[in-house]
């Protein structure tokens, strides 16, 4: 007995063996194929510890970029660690573009077996997706960072809310880095919680930091990242 189905991200067909056993289990079926698996480039070996970067010099366990970021009194014990799943190659390059910027809500089910297991073995209070000004939230229709939460079976509380609109991806590394605060909390449920910050790539840190530096402010006891790319 078998079970024929597109993958969600080539549209090749995959075939899938099933049994009484799958059935009864409700066991999840296979929503990428082999190919498209593989594809994916896990973060392995030696990383920062702070970002997930990964580090050429096993002896190291922090980046420079990071100690940078440590070394600056505005930034420094914002945020306290950032997790990322994979290197950000041009296979992921073209799936995230696909998901974020062409509408393709499905996608988000081709990460959710990975975010699932990663955040079961994260412990925060509340997961916090990082948020987009209403201007990009009308052009998506949907923010890509919940809606990765919710395809991995999360619900997500919305503690901040964005205040500018222009896009990050069009800022130079300098520009974003030094950028003005574009968040703004929405919500006082912060004081004393852990709280997990969630969005699609880590690039700078730069966005990351201003959104941990608001829920600082507010209160929370320590913030850390999830991101799919890095």
């Amino acid at each position: 007995m078998f079970s024929n189905q597109l993958c969600l991200l080539c549209n090749e067909e995959m075939r899938q063996e099933l049994s009484w056993k799958s059935v009864f289990l409700k066991v999840t079926e296979k929503v990428c194929c082999e190919t498209c698996n593989t594809k994916f480039e896990r973060i392995t070996g030696d990383r920062c510890r702070t970002c997930s970067r990964t580090l050429a010099d096993s002896q190291d366990s922090v980046c420079y970029d990071c100690i940078r970021w440590e070394h600056d009194s505005t930034w420094s014990g914002c945020l306290s660690s950032n997790h990322s799943l994979f290197i950000y190659n041009d296979f992921l390059k073209e799936i995230i573009a696909k998901y974020k910027y062409r509408g393709d809500y499905a996608i988000a089910g081709a990460f959710a077996p990975y975010l699932k297991q990663y955040l079961a073995e994260l412990e925060f209070d509340c997961l916090v997706p990082i948020p987009l000004s209403a201007e990009r939230l009308r052009e998506r229709g949907f923010n890509q960072a919940k809606g990765l939460a919710q395809m991995a079976g999360y619900s997500c509380q919305e503690l901040l809310m964005r205040t500018h609109s222009e896009k990050q991806s069009k800022k130079s590394r300098h520009e974003r880095i030094h950028a003005q605060q574009v968040f703004q909390l929405c919500s006082e449920e912060v004081q004393g919680k852990q709280i997990l910050l969630l969005d699609d790539i880590y690039t700078t840190g730069s966005t990351l930091r201003q959104a941990a530096k608001v829920l600082k402010l507010a209160g929370a006891e320590e913030i850390k990242s999830l991101t799919l790319a890095r």
